[in-house]
């Protein structure tokens, strides 16, 4: 099992390394989106690339920051009763909700969008607007989103194993939304 929680480390390592990047994306998406704004209002100019690269980045920030938003424990959940079970029943739901919905959907989206960064790459695809970016990278960030959530989803079941088993104290505090 220790084996398993040294990968399950490194995981967490590249998802929160790609985690920080994302965070740093997000801020280049404001000053991007800022002096687009800027230039068109000033000098009437606009470019179709400058819109394009806002949301590749803002799917890179999406598709790769959620990894790190899982390893936080900070995504989306449907809170019907997990706040009011005890620790050891969360992590139960955890791994069973990993299991049965997080690894098979993200494995399925994964293999599904990787003939489509293929293609993409082998015909050079290029957006249809005037000025556009070509596509093959946006592609590859669809399949890398998924294929880095899936590992980052095998990290957490290892963590969760290794919590029912008593290995390891893990942090299933949730806070419900205040809205």
């Amino acid at each position: 099992m220790q084996a398993l929680i040294a990968v399950s480390r490194a995981i967490d390592q590249v998802s929160e390394a790609i985690g920080k990047v994302a965070g740093y994306v997000v801020l280049a998406c404001c000053l991007v989106s800022a002096g687009n704004a800027i230039i068109r209002y000033l000098f009437n100019y606009s470019s179709n690339a400058w819109l394009e690269i806002q949301w590749y980045m803002f799917g890179f920030v999406v598709l790769l920051g959620a990894a790190h938003t899982l390893r936080c424990n900070e995504h989306v959940r449907v809170d019907l009763i997990y706040g009011a079970i005890s620790a050891r029943k969360r992590l139960w739901v955890d791994a069973i909700g990993i299991v049965l919905f997080l690894l098979p959907a993200c494995l399925y989206l994964a293999w599904q969008s990787w003939p489509v960064f293929v293609l993409s790459y082998l015909q050079s695809e290029t957006s249809a607007n005037a000025g556009g970016l070509i596509r093959w990278p946006v592609k590859f960030i669809i399949f890398a989103g998924f294929a880095l959530l899936a590992l980052q989803g095998i990290s957490e079941l290892i963590k969760r194993i290794a919590g029912l088993s008593g290995i390891l104290d893990i942090d299933t505090k949730y806070e419900k939304p205040l809205q």
